[in-house]
């Protein structure tokens, strides 16, 4: 497919898709579809107790679902869109009577992973789709990740079966580079990092804030 509305309806419609981020190619779907998110695993071959991280085109497709106002202002302002992926609480009860994310990506704290990408194909996928995506890379676990389609693993392709599954060639490539940095806040300016990535140490204290190696 090579238009963003096609592979946003594939989305919508349950589908799977291969597409580039700012990264490397992740592997989504509609975080809300819970037998799309079920096949993201199998595909895979990830052990369901792994959340998956979720990414969205802004801070409103998360609001639904996310406790956006359990994370700093200020955290949130300085480093998105961008490679910081903040764990935060999934709402008990989405609002708007949103469908709920699939348990799956939820931690047993009732937390899960989420970003704003700075990528501009995959935010346009997650806007047009009215959701945020999951957002592992496209690869089975444990293998190396793909920056271009070429490297797509065919094992992983061969499980893209469903009608409105596919990969999405148009958009940058992916540059490559660290992962995201992942942190759960604190009190106050404290924060968890959970993995250490893209966003330094020094940028975060650089923001005013106090960065703790888990």
């Amino acid at each position: 497919m090579t238009t963003a509305e096609d592979a946003a309806r594939r989305l919508r419609d349950g589908g799977v898709l291969a597409f580039p981020t700012e990264t490397f190619y992740g592997l989504g779907c509609c975080a809300h579809q819970a037998a799309a998110v079920a096949r993201v695993y199998q595909a895979k071959r990830r052990p369901v107790h792994m959340p998956l991280p979720l990414l969205a085109g802004s801070r409103e497709l998360l609001r639904p679902w996310v406790m956006l106002e359990q994370a700093p202002g200020a955290l949130l302002d300085a480093f998105w869109p961008g490679p910081l992926t903040v764990l935060l609480p999934a709402r008990p009860t989405p609002l708007d009577g949103r469908a709920p994310l699939a348990p799956q990506l939820v931690n047993p704290r009732g937390k899960v992973a989420v970003r704003l990408t700075p990528h501009p194909l995959a935010a346009q996928l997650s806007c047009l789709a009215g959701a945020p995506l999951t957002a592992s890379s496209a690869n089975i676990s444990g293998q190396a990740a793909a920056r271009v389609p070429e490297e797509l693993d065919a094992a992983l392709l061969s499980a893209l079966t469903g009608p409105d599954d596919g990969v999405v060639v148009s958009g940058p490539a992916p540059a490559g580079g660290a992962p995201s940095t992942i942190v759960e806040p604190l009190a106050g300016t404290d924060l968890r990092v959970l993995r250490l990535g893209a966003v330094s140490l020094a940028a975060l204290r650089a923001a005013g804030f106090t960065p703790h190696l888990a």
